[in-house]
């Protein structure tokens, strides 16, 4: 092994061990320096090692968040450790860097689907991996990640409607973490999404996650890690299997400057097979995604096929336009690589070391009869195309053709050619806004309201009548009571009654509040699937059915507004609810309900605190005895 190559084998080994003999072992800093240390040494694979280092750190502190922090990291390492069960050993055809800001253009996939960010879908635009939406011509439901109001990445999607996009939502709790979740990207047949998180069972980093389709359900079901090589400490993103099913396709910055990341291009596999790793050389070996050198392997077509306009038998031309300049830029790579061999080779004195040139020098040869060969094959094929058109009558744009074929392709000389896709516009789509029903929650405020609609929910309901009238009062005769309900009789009058409650107990405890406003008069009344019963039969109902128990959600946002990214993610799980805003102890307080499912109200609080809302609690309303 080269100095060179044994240097970047072993970097984050040495790393990890020139942390642990540097770094001081007593002091006020010894569990930040464990850390740190332990942190080295989960990066270089070295779980187990790390593992005992952070309980180390554990015992020496008994800061609370320090402990946290420790136990997080931690946990990372377990996964870590559990993951070497299930190692994979796939066969990588090729890999390239490429810059953070334009790798994805790089992927085989339609032309002009990349929709850079900023945009629309997300406005900020500032994460530092998540530099584009894919989006390809025709899309009709569209997935993609933007930022909360914390600035935490979510994943969406939005359906487009005739003129419309709808209302974006998050996906459901399996996908929602506390951390980013960036590139959702659907496989070919849409039943698996890929994406990365930094929140889920992972071992540091962004890490790959598949979730499928579970059509029963209509529902996307939990994400399960892929698991090493995929996954790594590090920040691994943007999967995706290609249409023809040869290839998968990754990007990873392990072992890359911060500016930049290695894109890989590996071998689908119809039935991997994962296997125990215990050794941590095989393992980093493993990891480091080396290609493999089998010259027999080489296939551009993948890439080469995605490139060229609409057209069919325009976009065949260009393809094989650029296969050909591919193949001679191989060539010349080659080429070129003999002559410095053969340079070194004359001046070296070492035999050991001329014999390794000279086998060098003979693989390049090799390889350079395959790819002329397979220039010759392409050659002959453009011409055949070429002789097509004339005979069709096809007139050519040869600036447009050659704009087309002129794309920069990366590592041509390797087993996989990386074309350089055209960026898409940005994306020219209007989305619908959530819409905010009228609140039924039972409120004084300053103003009174009618409700929207006055039909009553199916079960048993109490309302406070206020007053029977022979014409429909004005809004100040109502006395800021909301909502106030209308009933015409037979007879032409008026009849006005207030709330909507569940429980007689409920009903009567709001009794008094409404009287003190001046309706002194107001008596209770009950409904049974909205026609009126004796209050007497509806408390005997109401025994009957056992305990009713209701709950509200309180929501303090940080500033006085709900984020309208909460809104969506309480609409996603459980439909329109009553929203009403208070003011409490100097505080704005939103109340969301009601529901009748505690589960369902775990759901949702956890819905909320992943949209960035962290003051997030359940109020218990009513409970009915039997």
């Amino acid at each position: 092994m080269s100095a060179y190559l044994r240097n970047i084998f072993l970097r984050p080994w040495i790393a990890a061990v020139l942390c642990f003999s540097v770094l001081p072992l007593s002091g006020a800093g010894v569990a930040d320096s464990l850390l740190v240390r332990a942190d080295s040494l989960r990066k270089a694979y070295l779980f187990e090692e790390s593992v005992r280092l952070y309980d180390q750190a554990l015992s020496g502190t008994e800061d609370s968040l320090a402990r946290i922090r420790i136990q997080d990291s931690k946990m990372l390492s377990e996964n870590g450790l559990g993951m070497t069960d299930f190692v994979l050993q796939p066969v990588v055809v090729a890999r390239h860097r490429f810059s953070i800001d334009d790798f994805y253009l790089y992927y085989p996939l339609q032309d002009r689907s990349w929709r850079p960010v900023p945009n629309v879908l997300d406005t900020l635009g500032t994460h530092p991996l998540y530099k584009a939406v894919y989006m390809p011509e025709g899309t009709r439901s569209l997935y993609y990640a933007a930022p909360d109001a914390d600035g935490v990445m979510n994943i969406y999607r939005t359906d487009r409607r005739d003129s419309t996009w709808s209302v974006p939502a998050l996906l459901n709790e399996y996908l929602v973490s506390s951390e980013d979740e960036i590139y959702p990207m659907l496989s070919p047949d849409g039943k698996h999404l890929y994406f990365a998180s930094a929140g889920l069972y992972g071992m540091g980093g962004l890490d790959l996650y598949v979730s499928a389709w579970n059509e029963d359900q209509k529902e996307w079901g939990p994400p399960s890690n892929m698991g090493m090589p995929f996954s790594s400490p590090y920040n691994d993103f943007l999967f995706i299997n290609t249409p023809d099913g040869k290839y998968s396709v990754f990007a990873s910055d392990r072992d890359c400057p911060h500016d930049s990341v290695d894109v890989y291009v590996i071998e689908q596999e119809s039935m991997p097979v994962r296997r125990g790793v215990d050794d941590v050389a095989q393992l980093r070996r493993i990891m480091s995604m080396n290609p493999e050198e089998d010259i027999n392997t080489i296939d551009n077509s993948t890439v080469m096929s995605q490139i060229g306009p609409p057209d069919v038998d325009t976009g065949r031309y260009t393809a094989k336009v650029a296969e050909v300049r591919a193949l001679k830029d191989s060539i010349y790579y080659y080429n070129a690589g003999i002559d410095s061999r053969r340079a070194l080779y004359i001046e070296s004195s070492d035999s050991s070391e001329r014999d390794a040139l000279a086998m060098e020098m003979i693989r390049n040869e090799a390889r350079i009869r395959v790819l002329q060969d397979s220039l010759g094959r392409a050659s002959d094929e453009l011409q055949k195309i070429e002789m097509e058109f004339l005979f069709k009558g096809i007139v050519l744009d040869p600036d447009q053709l050659m704009d087309e074929a002129d794309r920069d392709v990366k590592g041509a000389s390797s087993n996989f050619a990386f074309t350089r896709m055209n960026p898409g516009p940005a994306p020219d789509i209007v989305l619908e806004k959530p819409v905010r029903k009228f609140d039924y929650t039972f409120m004084i405020l300053p103003e009174g309201r009618f409700a929207e609609d006055n039909t009553l929910p199916d079960g048993v309901v109490y309302q406070i009548q206020l007053f029977s009238l022979s014409s429909r009062p004005e809004v100040k005769e109502l006395r800021g009571l909301s909502p106030v309900f209308e009933e015409i009789t037979p007879s032409g009058r008026y009849i006005y009654r207030a709330g909507v409650f569940r429980t007689y107990n409920d009903v009567l405890a709001n009794m008094n509040k409404v009287k003190r406003l001046g309706f002194r008069t107001a008596f209770i009344t009950a409904f049974l699937d909205g026609e009126p019963v004796p209050v007497s039969r509806a408390r005997s109902l109401e025994k009957q059915a056992g305990p009713v128990i209701l709950y509200n959600i309180g929501i303090v946002p940080y500033d006085d507004s709900l984020p309208d990214i909460t809104v969506q993610a309480i609409v996603q799980l459980c439909g329109e609810k009553d929203i009403a805003r208070s003011v409490k102890d100097g505080r704005t307080v939103y109340m969301v309900g009601t529901f009748d499912s505690k589960e369902l109200v775990d759901k949702v609080m956890v819905a909320v605190r992943a949209t960035g809302v962290a003051d997030v609690y359940s109020v218990r309303i009513n409970s009915g005895d039997k």
